[in-house]
This record gives structure tokens, sequence and C-alpha cells, in this order.
């Protein structure tokens, strides 16, 4: 699903390179997590691939179902499958949230050259999701994100991300911030839209959104690059002993 080779990637605006060899594949209908400490550029990495503004990528690729998509805009990504849901999701004031989702539903089905979504369609599709995630009737009358509390602006994303069906799913600390039930509502979120042709990638810091989302496939990020691979007991691994045993085994 994705392909990431050799990606180096710094700053625009100063001379700092913050990924500096990052090597990952991802296959569909695998969820893989990624934690690390602190700057290790687990953030970087997700804005990268969606298209933010801010970075440049000095050397290597990143592939989505085989398609360079480093040189495309970040409309273009979407299109072609990719998700970020934010560890911040910005307020939107003025921009009501039903018309910012059919408007991004229908912009993305557009480029792709299929037929836009009817409203009535819509509103049958968005109200049963809604429901799905248990976000009151009246959010979606409200503006984007504005007064939500946290696990609504989550909660929020996740019906973005199940309106848009993407094939590749990253998740920037989806858990910050949040309390245990608002987690939970979250990570049944996640777990009704995976399927064996959708891929997620979790970043987070912490194992307790990893006993919601099973990761099939778990990486440590330290300094820029990916420097351990395991299954999910690599995560109980950091839950219990922290990141110095294999940053110091690494070293």
């Amino acid at each position: 699903m994705l392909k990431i080779k050799n990606l180096h990637v710094k700053l625009e605006e100063e001379d700092k390179q913050i990924l500096k060899g990052v090597n990952l594949s991802l296959e569909p209908g695998k969820v893989h997590a990624i934690m690390g400490p602190n700057g290790s550029g687990k953030s970087t990495l997700s804005y990268v691939l969606s298209g933010k503004d801010g970075y440049e990528v000095t050397e290597g690729s990143a592939q989505l179902e085989g398609v360079d998509i480093l040189d495309m805009e970040a409309e273009e990504r979407a299109a072609a499958g990719l998700f970020l849901a934010f560890q911040y999701p910005v307020e939107i004031p003025g921009v009501g949230n039903m018309t910012f989702l059919r408007t991004a539903v229908n912009a993305q089905r557009k480029l792709r050259g299929e037929e836009e979504m009817s409203a009535g369609e819509f509103l049958k599709v968005v109200r049963a999701k809604a429901e799905d995630l248990k976000i009151d009737a009246d959010m979606l009358k409200r503006p984007v994100n504005v007064g939500f509390s946290g696990g609504e602006k989550k909660r929020n994303e996740i019906l973005q991300m199940a309106m848009l069906e993407p094939k590749m799913c990253i998740l920037d600390e989806t858990d910050s911030g949040l309390d245990v039930d608002a987690m939970k509502l979250v990570a049944q979120g996640v777990n009704a839209l995976r399927d064996d042709k959708r891929t997620f990638l979790v970043i987070t810091h912490y194992q307790r959104l990893l006993d919601h989302i099973k990761p099939d496939v778990v990486h440590i990020m330290a300094n820029g690059r990916i420097i351990k691979t395991g299954g999910p007991e690599l995560a109980l691994e950091v839950e219990n002993n922290g990141y110095a045993d294999l940053l110091e085994e690494i070293a």
C-alpha cells in the first residue's frame, strides 16, 4: 500500500535534518504503529506524507500503490486515498460541519472522475456513520470543531475518515488529550473501518491506545529513522522499560 524508501527530510526554513533515512513498507489490511521519544520525527513523517508545507525532501521516495506521492499536491494525495488525522484538529469558524464534509467528499470524487454525491444521499450516509460514532446530530450542524471538546474533535476526524473512505489512514497521536471513554470511542471508529484493503499507520506515545487498536506491526523511531520493528509485544516492552535500553542497544 505504502512504501517509503530511504526518506530524508529537512526543514525548509532552517538547515535542520529531521528524517534521516526512513524505510517502511505498509501492507494492505495491516495496522502499523510507530512509537518513539519526543523529537524522533514521528509527526514530521505524517506531515511529509500528507503534503504539509515547510519541509524539503532531500532524498528518498514514498509510493502509494506504486505511485510516488511526494511531487503531488496535498489534495491529489487525498484523492489518491491518503488521510491524516491530526494530533490537534483545527477549528474552522463559519464553515458548517455538513458543508465541509460534503465539499470534501465531492471534491475527491470529482478529482477521481466519479459522480458527485447528491444532498439526499450524503445526508443519509453521514447520519448513519455519525450514529455509529455516537456523534450527536447537533454536532453536524455546528461549525467545524468550534466549541468541540477534545474527544468530539477526534471523533469528528474519524467521521471525516469514515466519509472519505481512504485506503491509507495516518493517525498522528489521536489519543493525545483524550480520556479513556473518548479514546475507546475513537478506537471503535477506527476498528470499524479496518478491512483487508485499508492500511493504518498509528503514531502514538502510549501502549494504552494500542490496547484498543491492536497493531499487526510495531516500529520504534528515534533520531529520524526506524531503529527496531516487531510485533505488538514490542510496544509492551517500551511501555515497561522505556526507550533507553533500545537506544543503547542500537548505539
